[in-house]
């Protein structure tokens, strides 16, 4: 977060935002869909109501697709930052 935060790394594109959801689009454009194609969870907010919620459902299967959800939102979460990481790092050594 520190070099968007600090603008030392800055595209137009980020219109000042440095949140995941406004860099991976602009360093890596092959993923700005990535989190629209997600089924339930989709961002931050999300996740915090569906994991609350995960406790509250009684239908296993219901949980079960929660948290999966949960689980796919976390997985690309996570891949996202290795990939603007990774841009990073390709245009520092560069």
């Amino acid at each position: 977060m520190l070099p968007f935060k600090i603008k030392a790394c800055y595209l137009p594109q980020m219109k000042g935002s440095y949140s995941i959801k406004a860099v991976l689009p602009a360093l890596v454009p092959e993923m700005q869909e990535a989190y629209k194609k997600l089924e339930s969870v989709q961002n931050g907010s999300d996740a915090m109501q569906a994991f609350a919620r995960l406790c509250e459902i009684e239908d296993e299967k219901e949980r079960i697709k929660l948290r999966n959800a949960l689980l796919e939102y976390c997985k690309l979460d996570t891949l996202a930052m290795v990939e603007v990481l990774r841009k990073l790092r390709k245009s520092v050594c560069e």
